[in-house]
Formats: structure tokens, C-alpha cells, sequence
């Protein structure tokens, strides 16, 4: 049995490995694909920008985790059920609890590992992925001045620079459009980028100013300091909660009372914590639909088929129920109910 063990799990196990390196790799170029405009338009170097398409990987690999196990033991164990691997198996006394003993010891497996990447390692990823993102499109706003260039920065902020030489910057000129009732023209004879909380800012020396509002207002300045951005590093919009830890997690849902915030932090546990559950459901559910249709007089060809609608049955469910819990005892009882699912199916399989 030990034998037979090793080559069902040698076989998944390579199976899974190929199939987990290729859906990564691809999913990984679509997300290279979909960020080329941040690439174009904020002039990131390319080991930069490929960096942080790097650490999507993991999150890429947490939603696809499931489904590679799925795929892995529906191809190995119908392979070994065209082959009369299986057939041959059972006639010699082994149960169907026997041979899916292989893959769900590997779904137990792939489910901690899976439980330490949704607790753990994409929280932080996806936290350094937002902050790196962030300081890649502000933070380095002045690998973009061109010398004797106009360079527009964002949106109805374009910054004219004579010179440049590393923050350093001589005869600067800068039109704020962003505000249209309020357009600020400003020249300046040397500046300097600074970081703040906000991205840089340019401070501006020896410069004239002019604002047209209700009125003109024109001036000169000794020191003037002006925004580049627009985007905040610590405001609303960085309430994301594919970022926050696990734990902060918990805490929020036992003490906030904002709805609205309240079923994306529920949504977003059972991601976490009910995800990796999945790759024993699918697994249990894919073995038993393949191996007792083998153990019929007529075998069932339609088998991989059924396994295939039943995946897809019982995940749409999930997802559904998944993002409508807007409790904690409905997380609770969508807890209950996959372990009742899990049950019934190990139920059906290991039934003589």
C-alpha cells in the first residue's frame, strides 16, 4: 500500500506543481498586461515595475490554489481509471477510501499551506505591494522632469523645468490646473523636491506668483512650496483589506459598527480562513465522484464531467454565500455548513 501511495502522490504532486508554475505564470503576465499603462505613464524603471508585479504572486496563487488541486486529481485519477489502474486496485481489495487516501492527504497538506499564505504572507505582500505601488507613482515623481521639457505630472499639473541635477532643479516654471476656478501659474528660479506624507512637493526660491480667481492676484515669494499630488498615503482611500493583517481584522469586525466596511471585513475573512477549506472539499468531492462511478458494472464515462459541474456547483455557492455574510453568526454558520458538505462527502466515499 505504501508503494501505491507514493506513485498516486508522485503523480499529483507533479501534476500540481506543473499546473500551479503555468495558471501563476499567466495570471502573472495578464497583471503585467493590465499595469503597463502605470509603467508608460509614470516612467518606473522596468526591475521596479517587475518587482512589484511580483508580489501579486502570492495573492494570484490563493485564489487559484484550489483549482489546481481540483484539476490535479481529476487528471491523475481518471488517467488511472482509463488505464484499469484503478479497476485492477479494487479488485485486488482496496476500498475508494483507500485510493483518495493519496489526494486528500495532499489536499490536508496544500490546505495549511494554504491557510499560512491567506493568514499571513498576502496580507503583508499585498501591504508592500500598495506601498510600493504608491511610492513608485509619487514617490519618484522626479525620474519624469525632462531638462527644457514640459512634463505634466498629473492631471492639470504640468512642471516646466531648465535643469535638473539629482532633486536639484533651475528656472522652473508650474501650471496648477487641477483646480479650473482657481489656475496658479508659478516661476521660480530654483527649486527643490522634497518627500512628504503626500508624495513630493516642490520647494520653489526667488520666484513670482499668479492666481486667477474672483480676481487676479499676482506676487513674489522668497520660499514657495507646492504639491505634486493629489493622492494621500494615509487617507480613506487606503482602507484596503486585502493589506491588513489578520488580526486587525478580527478586531475590526468585534468593534466596528460601519456597515458597509463591516460585510467587506467579513467577506474578506472568509476568504481567508474558509478559502483553504475548499481544496479538501474539492478534492474529496472529485475523488469520490471518480471512484465510485469506476466501481460501476458499466463505468461511467460522463464521471469527469459530473466531478467538473459539481466543482462549479459547489464553488459559485460558496463565493455567493461568502460575500453575502453580514455577521458573525453567518460566518459561523457558512463554517458549519462547509464542514457539513465536507461530512456527507467523505460520508459517500468511504461508504462500503
Amino acid at each position: 500500500m505504501k508503494i501505491l501511495n507514493r506513485y498516486f502522490t508522485r503523480q499529483l504532486v507533479a501534476i500540481f506543481v506543473i499546473l500551479l508554475l503555468v495558471l501563476t505564470g499567466l495570471a502573472w503576465m495578464l497583471q503585467i498586461m493590465s499595469m503597463m499603462k502605470f509603467l508608460l505613464n509614470y516612467g518606473v524603471e522596468l526591475t521596479s515595475f517587475l518587482g512589484l508585479t511580483v508580489l501579486m504572486v502570492p495573492f494570484i496563487m490563493s485564489i487559484i490554489i484550489p483549482f489546481v488541486t481540483f484539476i490535479a486529481v481529476i487528471f491523475v485519477y481518471n488517467k488511472l481509471i482509463s488505464d484499469n489502474e484503478i479497476t485492477v486496485m479494487a479488485a485486488s481489495g482496496l476500498s475508494p477510501r483507500q485510493l483518495a487516501r493519496p489526494a486528500l492527504i495532499l489536499a490536508c497538506v496544500l490546505t495549511i499551506l494554504h491557510f499560512v499564505l491567506n493568514l499571513w504572507v498576502v496580507p503583508r505582500t499585498q501591504a508592500l505591494f500598495y506601498s510600493t505601488q504608491w511610492n513608485l507613482r509619487y514617490g519618484l515623481a522626479h525620474m519624469k522632469l525632462q531638462e527644457s521639457a514640459f512634463t505634466q505630472i498629473t492631471d492639470g499639473l504640468v512642471v516646466y523645468v531648465d535643469k535638473v541635477s539629482g532633486h536639484d532643479l533651475s528656472q522652473v516654471m508650474l501650471s496648477d490646473m487641477r483646480d479650473e476656478d482657481a489656475p496658479v501659474t508659478i516661476f521660480a528660479e530654483k527649486g527643490k523636491l522634497v518627500s512628504t506624507a503626500r508624495g513630493l512637493s516642490i520647494v520653489m526660491n526667488n520666484g513670482s506668483l499668479q492666481a486667477k480667481g474672483d480676481t487676479l492676484t499676482t506676487g513674489t515669494f522668497d520660499t514657495f512650496d507646492m504639491d505634486l499630488n493629489v493622492a494621500d498615503k494615509e487617507g480613506e482611500t487606503s482602507f484596503r483589506v486585502r493589506r491588513v493583517p489578520t488580526a486587525e481584522l478580527i478586531n475590526y469586525v468585534l468593534n466596528s459598527d460601519t456597515e458597509k466596511q463591516h460585510k467587506m471585513v467579513l467577506a474578506e475573512l472568509c476568504s481567508r480562513f474558509l478559502g483553504p477549506m475548499m481544496n479538501l472539499i474539492l478534492a474529496a468531492l472529485c475523488a469520490t465522484i471518480l471512484l465510485r462511478s469506476s466501481l460501476l458494472r458499466r463505468r461511467a464515462s460522463f464521471a469527469p464531467a459530473v466531478a467538473v459541474a459539481a466543482m462549479a456547483i459547489v464553488m459559485s455557492l460558496y463565493m455567493s454565500v461568502s460575500n453575502m455574510v453580514g455577521s458573525l453568526s453567518e460566518f459561523v454558520g457558512l463554517v458549519a455548513g462547509l464542514f457539513a458538505v465536507l461530512g456527507v462527502i467523505l460520508f459517500v466515499l468511504c461508504k462500503k
